[in-house]
């Protein structure tokens, strides 16, 4: 393989390129299906004119309503041929949820699974329609206006579209933040609806490299793909990173992971303990975390030995610029003092992202995602909670990343979600969603024991549920709207 894209090149002539010097390498797997170089750039090419004949244009978003699968590769660049911006969502989406992405962002096309939902939306079409009858030779090249526009937001039931501020060309700036080399072969554990596996498997593909993508999360079969395919890039979140270690010791044992790199983790907090047995297992080297939002503005990494120096952090800023606001606007300046995070790109260049169907929250060209946070003396950040999840109890305000922090330092927490939920005496009450493994798992009296001197009173959880059901989304996300939304109306009249 010679052939390495500068900045700037189209991502619509990424396969034709790869083709000419690897035709027949497997550049994605899905369970037993693979893809070749050669396919995907003869595949896009018909479902491409598909594409166009259906509407599809620069300017324009497709919407694919698929998952994790080869057919999703080939629809991405199809799109990028097209002239038209990829937009992935879940399959599971929600009629509702997904009804609402649709409308504000107005598809020319939707793909759908074969077999997918019954109650598919209306004009909807499958690759094979799109693909059935078309040339696959080349064709005239097109420039989508964005390359990606992944959606947020829809867990409180405003969703969002976050449209990326660059054009359908390539550009070190994905790759050089996630430690991404040309001819990685890559591991998505999560599915590429979210952001940072979409961003992560294509910056690999862009790049030469190798995908394997999971269709379905299984912690011996991470470990067992990264043996068999000599992986060297693996996207994880702390959830998936848990289950691995639930594993026993001589399962874990059976994989070497001689190839792997490094293994990024993001998407939610990760407890002390199980990072420290992580640092061990691998090696403080192999190990990164990763903090920013989609929009990109600026962002924080960090690796295993800068966080066993600086326990609890999420790194220095990498990428863009950050600082912190108290609530009257003034910028907080020393060390240790919590403030609302707000970023923005380095000055001179270009905006990173664009909203549908929302503003951003800013102040004076800063804007925020609501994260509370506070720096070190050496610059490193803290997160804390988001500012739109405080609950205030009595007049006090209560952070939930804090409780639930406690929580899951226990180990037989899988997930910890504290909620408000409206009292007469105090205007809220704290409640606590813990997940514990359906044998074996922690009591509600033994939580509270445990609590008892990590957190002040004013913390503590009014009432503790209990769950065996996963709270997180499939890449790592709370729904916390949902879940405070269907406890209050089972407590109400």
């Amino acid at each position: 393989m010679t052939f390495r894209p500068e900045d700037g090149f189209p991502l619509s002539e990424i396969p034709k390129t790869y083709a000419a010097d690897m035709g027949d390498t497997v550049v994605v797997r899905a369970d037993a299906d693979t893809l070749t170089w050669e396919q995907l750039y003869r595949r896009s090419n018909s479902m491409a004119r598909g594409l166009i004949a259906a509407g599809a244009a620069p300017g324009r978003i497709v919407t694919l309503l698929l998952p994790n699968s080869t057919d999703l590769i080939v629809s991405v660049f199809a799109c990028y041929k097209a002239g038209a911006t990829p937009q992935v969502l879940s399959p599971r989406t929600t009629p509702a949820e997904r009804d609402a992405i649709l409308k504000i962002g107005a598809p020319a096309v939707v793909v759908v699974e074969p077999d997918g939902p019954v109650d598919d939306p209306a004009g909807a079409v499958t690759v094979l329609d799109l693909s059935d009858g078309q040339p696959d030779a080349d064709m005239e090249p097109r420039l989508a206006t964005s390359w990606k526009a992944p959606t947020s937001g829809g867990s409180t039931g405003r969703p969002k579209i976050i449209i990326s501020g660059r054009p359908a060309v390539t550009s070190g700036f994905d790759p050089d933040v996630w430690g991404i080399e040309p001819g990685d072969h890559s591991l998505i554990t999560a599915p590429l609806h979210h952001n940072a596996p979409f961003g992560t498997a294509m910056s690999t593909i862009f790049l030469g490299g190798s995908v394997t993508l999971l269709t379905r999360f299984d912690a011996e079969r991470t470990l067992a793909t990264i043996d068999e395919y000599e992986v060297t890039w693996v996207y994880l979140v702390p959830t998936m990173m848990r289950r691995i270690m639930a594993l026993p010791d001589e399962v874990r044992r059976r994989y070497s992971l001689h190839s792997l790199r490094s293994a990024w983790h993001c998407a939610e907090p990760c407890p002390a303990w199980l990072k420290r047995k992580w640092i061990e297992w691998l090696g403080p080297e192999r190990l990164w975390e990763l903090y920013a939002g989609t929009e990109a503005e600026a962002g924080c990494t960090i690796r295993g030995d800068e966080w066993l120096a600086h326990v609890g952090s999420v790194g220095q800023v990498t990428w863009g610029e950050m600082k912190l606001l108290d609530p009257d606007g003034n910028e907080i300046t020393s060390p240790e003092t919590s403030g609302e995070v707000f970023m923005r790109v380095s000055p001179g260049t270009d905006a990173t992202y664009y909203y549908i169907g929302a503003e951003p929250h800013t102040r004076d060209g800063w804007s925020s995602l609501g994260d509370m946070g506070r720096f070190d003396a050496d610059g490193y950040l803290y997160l804390h909670d988001r500012r739109s999840d405080m609950i205030t109890v009595g007049g006090v305000n209560v952070y939930p990343a804090e409780v639930e922090a406690a929580l899951i330092e226990h180990e037989q927490v899988l997930t910890a979600v504290l909620i408000g939920l409206p009292d007469a005496d105090t205007g809220n009450r704290l409640h606590a969603i813990v997940q514990t493994p359906e044998s074996g798992g922690a009591t509600e009296a033994e939580l509270r024991g445990f609590l008892a001197d990590r957190l002040s009173r004013y913390k503590q959880p009014a009432t503790i549920e209990l769950v065996h059901q996963s709270l997180r989304d499939d890449a790592g996300k709370v729904r916390r709207s949902a879940l405070r939304a269907e406890r209050i109306t089972k407590v109400s009249p």
